[in-house]
């Protein structure tokens, strides 16, 4: 099997497996409980979170343990639009969020707030002069996704956030999820105030995940219960699994490091290949892309059609992100970009990992030449 679908869930690392079942079994207790058993699985709760905290370079106080990126993204907008709501409702974001952004917006335009969506260009990015043409007086949250999970694009941020340094009321919120491990980014240094990361997109586990609460900012709870994780969330802790995704960061940033150029000429390969292609067209830029996203069409094929094509061959790819696949719609983030919607009916998605091997992309080239050929004839 060749997996090129990694920007929907990554394979788990075996020692991240290995030390959930340890935590699991070994460390059960409750991590609120006052005997011992309870204090072995706060100390390891603990010790994740400051790993965490070092690995994204914040503090520990700032992490709040998550189920993963959408509860991440809800927590932090719905938080801010619960916590902030006296002094103003008006929100701005983008057209190509994240389904967990955009319904979350939608959402609370439904209670009332107002929201402004800025625009991308058609390279996929937006402007943060477009985003500051948008502030107004009632403004209290811009929330903006670092990498788009379709086709790749990124975003300014770090100029979105010395813009936002104008307006110290606007809280800032980054979807970090498709970044994470593979395209570092400063959380202070883009005066960031809210930040998500996802464990399974980094080879850790499915429901796990964290939002970084700058000190100072206050957001409401959106899972009222007890004390955990700072009255921020409640609801026992999942030890185990944040043990796993401390050890998953830590892990992909060091093949981050190390690996980057790799995962460069892979998704180089692919992209020139792809490129001599009459029938392709490649919506992901060239430039201000991250290392791991490559997003394309081929004219006149159905995705749904091509994917399961490549399936019947062992390679694994998608059409738009995972949230939104079964709903058989043209990807909104290439209609926000201009791209036709016959094309956009037929885009697919090709993500990589660390694991990915150079030898793997030529064997996708050759596959997605030969079904194009094969379907155009049964459609002919």
């Amino acid at each position: 099997m060749i997996y090129f679908d990694n920007s929907a869930t990554t394979k788990p690392y075996t020692e991240v497996l290995d030390a959930f079942v340890k935590v699991s079994s070994d460390y059960y207790g409750n991590p609120s409980s006052l005997h011992q058993a309870g204090g072995q699985a706060e100390k390891l709760l603990s010790q994740a979170r400051s790993q965490t905290a070092k690995l994204l370079g914040v503090k520990s106080s700032e992490i709040v343990f998550t189920s993963g990126g959408t509860e991440g993204n809800n927590l932090a907008i719905k938080g801010t639009a619960l916590a902030h709501k006296g002094r103003g409702k008006h929100i701005i974001t983008t057209t190509i969020e994240h389904a967990s952004v955009h319904n979350a917006v939608k959402q609370l335009e439904e209670s009332g707030f107002e929201v402004t969506y800025v625009p991308v260009n058609a390279a996929g990015q937006v402007s943060s002069a477009d985003i500051k043409k948008a502030i107004r007086k009632d403004t209290i949250l811009v929330s903006v996704i670092h990498i788009n999970n379709e086709v790749g694009s990124v975003q300014p941020i770090w100029e979105i956030g010395q813009m936002l340094q104008g307006f110290p009321k606007i809280l800032f919120h980054v979807d970090h999820v498709q970044g994470a491990g593979k395209l570092p980014l400063d959380l202070y240094d883009c005066g960031i105030d809210l930040c998500t990361i996802s464990g399974h997109k980094f080879h850790g586990l499915k429901g796990t995940g964290a939002l970084f609460i700058r000190e100072g900012v206050n957001i409401s709870p959106l899972l009222s219960g007890g004390d955990q994780e700072g009255r921020k969330r409640g609801g026992t802790e999942n030890v185990a699994g944040m043990v796993a995704m401390a050890k998953a960061l830590r892990m992909s940033l060091d093949l981050q490091d190390k690996k980057s150029a790799h995962l460069k000429q892979i998704l180089g390969t692919i992209r020139a290949g792809l490129e001599i292609l009459p029938e392709v067209t490649i919506h992901t830029p060239v430039h201000s892309a991250a290392p791991h996203i490559l997003n394309f069409s081929i004219e006149g094929l159905k995705a749904e059609v091509f994917v399961h094509a490549l399936e019947q061959k062992g390679i694994y790819v998608s059409t738009t992100s995972a949230c939104s696949s079964k709903r058989h719609a043209p990807s909104k983030t290439l209609l926000a970009m201009g791209v036709p919607a016959r094309l956009a009916e037929s885009a697919i998605r090709v993500s990589l990992s660390y694991d990915n091997r150079l030898e793997e992309a030529e064997i996708l080239l050759k596959a997605v030449s030969d079904t194009a050929i094969q379907l155009g004839e049964v459609i002919k």
